[in-house]
């Protein structure tokens, strides 16, 4: 049966690791399993249409990128030249929201995979034997999920993953937390170990070479048994604090990535695990902060990783999920002041939260409104989702206080995206007549007509401002949008003067993989 074309699409979404499972897939087909051949695409290719295909996987990532899998589920229908049968679907959205995509009529006869690829792999995929199916027989295979993931496939892309020279693996699958606004219970089920990972390092670098990162993609690390055994082997897989990689007569820093973040409510129980991290080539550690509720124990965290020398952190903050605008500024705050007090770098990214079961990111949480959510946006947009370790930098971009972030926020956006034009150049009288007038204006009115502004679009927000009472009616005149042609004339302005610039010193490698700053939520 060797031979077969199988397709292999990913959606063309930008993300920063590639496919980890259609690479096992890969493997599966490929020369060392199946010997079928193999063709790996991103995005809807249209030269794979001239080919016929025995089988086409298709994966997915976030919920929120319904409309671009369901683009790549259309073409995968069409390059499968309407044979739904030879379709198979699978990854994060699709174990999340398998019902609504089997709902879907167009895409009836898709196989929509739900969870790991764990078992055998007919049985994994619900082959069907009676049907002949291409490779149904394989009923006590090892398990797609158990292979060494085929790097070779993403050479056959004009896309580069930021990250890609790494050892891609689990210590562990599924996690020992509930929580309410995660997909893993759903996805991976309670906590288990993996393999271990000294076998899947040595059989990816046995077959295609060193790497020079080790990204650990595990939920909940900490939280294994076996975490003391694991510190262990990174460091003998030659990842330990200072290890370097010498290759093609170059040398090169090691690296260790829990990708994931590590749980602060079970670092502060004791300093061992701090300890242990230390030993070994972390960078950053990434450490959790979702809500204030965890300030104590993130606190504690924070300082025994000081004590054992770790400088360079990072962590994600969700907001806009029970939390306020107040919530999200201390937690970021809390982080400047142990960078002034404890001489090391912490950044921040916010993380916008969004249920896993919506097809877009529309959610606004109790506290928040579309103005905020977008105010934000425009802010982390200018810093490329971080939240700076720099205090001057913080306090210019986000505040000195609550209320200072606050006024931030409702700010008009056309001050928030032209903030050296505003703040520096010809537009500062402007915003000091709107400070006057927010000064003198009800906070509690105003907010609650800019959320309502929020909900409009663009062609009826001025209408909406002309029928705002009179008390709101000289703040509101700030918020109309700007001609095309003064905006323009705003950014060439900007460009023949000298301008404040702000120095990422984050390698884009150490950047998350999704925050949201593209997205259109108005």
């Amino acid at each position: 049966m060797a031979g077969k074309n199988i397709l292999l699409i990913e959606p063309g979404y930008r993300n920063k690791y590639p496919p980890l499972g259609l690479m096992k897939i890969a493997e599966y087909h490929g020369p060392r399993g199946k010997g079928d051949n193999v063709v790996f695409v991103k995005g809807e290719q249209k030269e794979v249409l001239e080919k016929s295909w025995d089988r086409i996987y298709v994966t997915s990532l976030f919920t929120f990128e319904w409309a671009a899998t369901a683009k790549t589920l259309d073409f995968a229908l069409k390059a499968a030249q309407g044979q739904a049968d030879r379709v198979f679907a699978g990854g994060i959205s699709v174990s999340l929201m398998k019902e609504e995509f089997q709902e879907q009529p167009k895409w009836r006869g898709i196989r929509f995979i739900q969870g790991l690829l764990d078992q055998a792999p007919a049985i994994s995929l619900e082959l069907d034997d009676f049907a002949e199916e291409l490779y149904s027989d394989d009923v006590t295979g090892t398990p797609i999920e158990d292979r060494v993931p085929d790097y070779t496939i993403l050479s056959q892309l004009e896309y580069v993953y930021p990250v890609h020279d790494a050892y891609f693996v689990y210590a562990s699958r599924g996690c020992v937390r509930k929580c309410t606004f995660c997909g893993v219970p759903k996805l991976e089920g309670d906590q288990r170990d993996a393999n271990p990972l000294k076998q899947v390092v040595t059989d990816i670098q046995k077959l295609h070479g060193d790497k020079k990162d080790l990204i650990i993609m595990d939920n909940n690390i900490v939280a294994s048994s076996r975490f003391a055994d694991i510190i262990a082997e990174i460091k003998d897989l030659g990842f330990a604090k200072g290890d370097k990689l010498r290759r093609n007569g170059a040398t090169l820093k090691r690296r260790v990535d829990f990708n994931q973040g590590v749980d602060a409510r079970i670092l502060c129980k004791n300093k061992n695990y701090l300890k242990l991290i230390s030993e070994i080539a972390i960078d950053p550690l990434r450490i959790a902060f979702d809500t204030i509720a965890q300030r104590p124990a993130y606190e504690k965290s924070i300082r025994f990783a000081h004590e054992y020398g770790i400088k360079d952190l990072s962590n994600y903050m969700l907001y806009n999920y029970e939390d306020s605008p107040t919530d999200l500024f201390r937690r970021m705050y809390l982080n400047i002041q142990f960078n002034e007090e404890l001489d090391i770098r912490i950044f921040s990214f916010p993380m916008r939260y969004q249920p896993v079961n919506f097809r877009d990111r529309s959610f606004v949480g109790n506290s928040w409104n579309k103005y905020y959510l977008r105010s934000l946006q425009i802010i982390l947009q200018a810093t490329h989702g971080i939240v700076s370790g720099s205090p001057t930098f913080f306090r210019k971009a986000f505040g000195g206080d609550p209320d200072e972030f606050v006024r931030i926020l409702r700010m008009p956006h056309h001050f928030i995206f032209n903030r050296f034009w505003y703040e520096k150049l010809g537009g500062a009288p402007e915003l000091e007549e709107f400070q006057t007038v927010y000064h003198n204006t009800n906070k509690d009115d105003l907010e609650m007509a800019l959320s309502r502004m929020s909900s409009l679009t663009p062609k009826n927000r001025d209408a909406f401002i002309n029928q705002v009472s009179s008390s709101l009616k000289p703040i509101m005149e700030f918020y109309r949008q700007l001609p095309k042609g003064v905006e323009r004339e705003i950014w060439e302005k900007q460009k023949k003067l000298k301008q404040e610039k702000v120095k990422f010193e984050i390698d884009p490698e150490k950047l998350v993989e999704d925050s949201g700053l593209d997205e259109n939520i108005w």
